[in-house]
């Protein structure tokens, strides 16, 4: 078996790339925006394990 490995693979496609990372960024925006943060990530398990840090202490222990 071969690995082949190409850095920066964004770099290579930059429109392609912008495009599919505001693609899947955009509803976690539009869900902040539209319902506050706390709101948010009491009501989106994914956007809630995004969160480093909250209320002046930090919440992810790998931050830590």
């Amino acid at each position: 078996m071969i690995h082949y490995c190409v850095t920066n693979m964004p770099g290579a496609v930059p429109r392609t790339s912008t495009y599919a990372l505001s693609n899947v960024t955009l509803p976690y925006a539009q869900k902040l925006a539209d319902q506050g943060f706390d709101a948010a990530v009491r009501s989106d398990a994914a956007l809630a394990k995004g969160v480093n840090a909250y209320a002046r202490r930090i919440t992810y222990g790998a931050v830590a």
